[in-house]
């Protein structure tokens, strides 16, 4: 006779039915599982984000002081530049001064050797390029020489002119004239001065004429 035990099926099948998960609740799991996982991936990104922005931060301090420490070069070579300026001008300056004050000297020389027998200075102006000498001199033909004798230099330009002469005279040194002459400066040490624009367009208008 054979016999069936129905009692450990049935309770085989109620353990089958415990174990399964009803679908209701696998619902929520899943959505569970689903928030869980979304939540990890924003915390995840906004730590990322927050290293990002920590990463920008440093780099943004390090740009800030690199573009200070250039300021500071910047500035320290705009102070050289500027001390170079100064100084090329006072060189320049000081060399203009020099080229000034050699002439005079070359004059001052020039007229004391022209000075001829009886004639004797007593005044020496300069306005720009003009010098007027004043002076008495015992005759004529003496300021005559005198005069051709700084005509002959080459640092006044011809001619030189006699502005006034006149005769005083005088008890103890007898007839004196007393003179008046004006020259203008001719410096051979300047330097000739640069074609105009103007000047070598009328030049080479004038070839073209001629042409």
């Amino acid at each position: 006779m054979i016999r069936i035990n129905l009692l450990a099926v049935e309770r085989a099948r109620a353990k089958k039915s415990r174990v399964l998960i009803p679908a209701v609740h696998r619902v929520t799991v899943g959505a569970s599982l689903i928030l869980i996982a979304t939540v990890l991936g924003i915390g995840w990104w906004f730590l990322s984000l927050r290293q990002q922005s920590a990463q920008l931060d440093r780099d943004i301090a390090a740009a800030e002081a690199e573009t200070a420490q250039l300021r500071s070069v910047l500035a320290q070579v705009q102070k050289f530049e500027s001390r170079k300026a100064q100084l090329t001008q006072r060189v320049t300056l000081i060399e203009q001064l020099r080229r000034g004050q050699s002439a005079p000297v070359h004059v001052i020389d020039e007229i004391s050797k022209s000075l001829p027998e009886r004639l004797w200075l007593t005044e020496l102006k300069q306005v720009g390029t003009d010098f007027t000498i004043s002076g008495f001199t015992a005759s004529l033909p003496s300021l005559s020489d005198f005069v051709a004798n700084l005509e002959a230099t080459k640092w006044f330009k011809r001619p030189v002119e006699i502005l006034d002469s006149q005769v005083q005279t005088d008890e103890k040194s007898g007839d004196l004239v007393k003179f008046s002459i004006k020259g203008a400066l001719n410096d051979p040490e300047a330097p000739p001065p640069a074609p105009t624009p103007a000047g070598r367009g009328r030049g080479a208008a004038g070839r073209g004429a001629k042409r």
